[in-house]
């Protein structure tokens, strides 16, 4: 199994990576680095305790364009060890492929990433290393497969096909959900299952019980969205449903509120206004 290390200086982009890659069962570990002297340092530490050493790396899944050293200077930089981890290149431009395969490149990954894409470069990384590369095309990440017609009336010649909805119902559903995108696969999120929303730059991710999804939507513009669905500002970094908050918690001086398994912290700004909603809410 593979031990890998991710760069990106987009945070949202590096998670989202991880997050692929830490599905796939040929990875034994995935970590994250976000700038080029961070990914050298770990790089340095892995070769310095060998192939074997519980620091070890075996791939190296690079962003090209980062602030500082480019992917393909990094990539540079490793030719000179003697055993250094194999590099796939994971880049959103595509005129620098004869370059990362002049630097004995593994695979050239272009972002948005799909997840059958990064597997057929995990697959390549597999085989270059001798390791077993084959694995089911659902545990690889595909696609799930696409819904089927119901089955034809006895005698008829064709088979039925569901009625069109209602523009007016249509209108409704859409309002009840936001949509997610995961390496091309778009799915649908129901807002009612959101319990918390996270800023990440220019992003916002989506807290859910079953997980999270990242969506490039500023949290401000989902605050004045879902302000008559109960969410509410506690903090410039989250946007929480008043109706999945289980705790409100006074230490110190200091306010939080506890979201199923997460604690999170409220600001001073914010404190008195989600006291009163909570109070609010509470008496119905």
């Amino acid at each position: 199994m593979l031990r890998v290390l991710a760069v990106d200086d987009e945070k949202p982009l590096l998670e989202e990576l991880l997050y692929l890659l830490r599905s796939d069962p040929r990875i034994r570990s995935a970590e994250g680095a976000s700038d080029a002297t961070e990914a050298l340092r770990r790089i340095t530490v892995a070769l310095e305790a060998g192939p074997d050493g519980a620091d070890g790396i075996d791939v190296v899944f690079l962003d090209i364009h980062m602030a500082g050293l480019t992917g393909l200077d990094i990539a540079r930089l490793l030719a000179g060890f003697a055993r250094p981890p194999l590099i796939v290149f994971v880049t959103a431009h595509e005129g620098f492929a004869v370059q990362a395969f002049d630097l004995k490149a593994v695979d050239y990954v272009l972002k948005p990433v799909r997840p059958q894409r990064l597997a057929e470069a995990v697959r390549r990384a597999c085989a270059q290393l001798g390791q077993p590369g084959d694995v089911s095309p659902t545990a690889a990440g595909s696609a799930p497969a696409p819904l089927t017609a119901p089955a034809a009336h006895a005698g008829s010649g064709a088979p039925l096909l569901p009625r069109p909805a209602a523009p007016a119902a249509v209108a409704d559903r859409a309002a009840e959900q936001i949509a997610v995108e995961l390496g091309g696969v778009t799915r649908f999120v129901a807002i009612a299952d959101i319990a918390y929303v996270e800023a990440q730059g220019d992003y916002a991710r989506l807290h859910t019980d079953e997980g999270s999804h990242l969506v490039r939507i500023a949290l401000s513009t989902l605050e004045e969205r879902w302000a008559a669905r109960g969410f509410v500002r506690i903090h410039r970094r989250h946007l929480v449903a008043l109706a999945r908050i289980d705790e409100l918690r006074l230490e110190a001086g200091t306010t939080s509120v506890r979201v199923g398994s997460a604690e999170l912290q409220v600001s001073r700004r914010h404190a008195r206004e989600l006291r009163d909603l909570l109070m609010r809410h509470a008496t119905g």
